[in-house]
């Protein structure tokens, strides 16, 4: 772990050597300390944070985007992607994040264009050891990773972002709700919405960290180890959350929240071989 200052200056003399940057902003605790930095550190002319507006974004999330660009002073724009509408992305294979990745590049290839900007991702160090094959579209497509060049583990980015003020500093990670389906299980609107509405609900009731799996007709509920006790004593009120989404059957996972777990289940029974990207 690297002290909150010498890794913000660390960040701030990667940020100018690059000089203009799009960040793809999701408004997750990564993409929002380095669109925050890149913004006081090279001021809001040479800074333009973008937010993908697709379905596998729940609605909520891209409120939290525009409510941080006001917030912070950041230029800030919603562009439209449209995964679904690749075959390849919406049979969900273990590259699925290899397409939506692409997909998201090739939009943000214009403003990019437009800006004269190198498009900047909220990576960090810790993402290279899990299996993310979109940081691969990505750098293929010649977008770069500020907080891994800076030195930024997931601690690290949390911790300076508390030290500069940042409500985001403790904020859940909120990946696309696709990471909701099994691999091998198509993505459609339905599911996705289904997922997001059960999330919602669960939210609803105060439940912080949230997942809701979908399998078909059930829901399996992981909720951080700290919340399961009261899920179970608020049984009926979850279940009901959770079947007005339009589940039938509702399951609690007692082991919690694991990130990431539906693809490191399928890379561990073989049925792809994970790439990462390295730097």
């Amino acid at each position: 772990m690297t002290s909150p200052a010498r890794g913000l200056g660390r960040l701030e003399t990667v940020l100018g050597e690059l000089g203009r940057v799009v960040v793809a902003f999701s408004g997750g605790a990564d993409s929002a300390l380095l669109g925050y930095v890149a913004n006081r550190t090279l001021g809001a002319k040479r800074v333009l944070c973008v937010t993908s507006s697709s379905a596998s974004l729940a609605r909520d999330e891209l409120a939290d985007c525009r409510a941080l660009a006001i917030e912070w002073g950041l230029r800030h724009l919603v562009v439209e992607t449209n995964e679904l509408a690749d075959e390849s992305y919406a049979r969900n294979d273990l590259d699925r994040c290899y397409h939506c990745k692409r997909e998201l590049m090739d939009v943000l290839a214009g403003p990019a264009r437009t800006e004269g900007a190198t498009i900047a991702l909220g990576v960090n160090l810790d993402d290279l050891a899990d299996y993310r094959p979109g940081q691969r579209a990505a750098s293929e497509r010649g977008a770069v990773f500020p907080l891994v060049d800076a030195g930024f583990a997931k601690r690290d980015v949390r911790d300076l972002s508390r030290r500069l003020g940042l409500r985001t500093w403790d904020k859940p990670a909120a990946p696309c709700l696709a990471s909701r389906i099994p691999h091998g299980t198509p993505v459609t609107l339905g599911a996705l919405g289904r997922v997001e509405r059960a999330e919602k609900a669960l939210r609803a009731l105060g439940f912080r960290v949230v997942r809701v799996r979908h399998y078909g007709e059930s829901a399996r509920i992981e909720l951080g180890l700290d919340e399961l006790g009261r899920a179970l004593a608020a049984r009926e009120s979850v279940v009901e959350a959770v079947r007005s989404a339009g589940y039938r059957h509702v399951t609690l996972d007692l082991e919690g929240f694991r990130s990431g777990n539906l693809s490191r289940t399928a890379v561990e029974n073989g049925s792809a071989r994970a790439t990462r990207v390295t730097r």
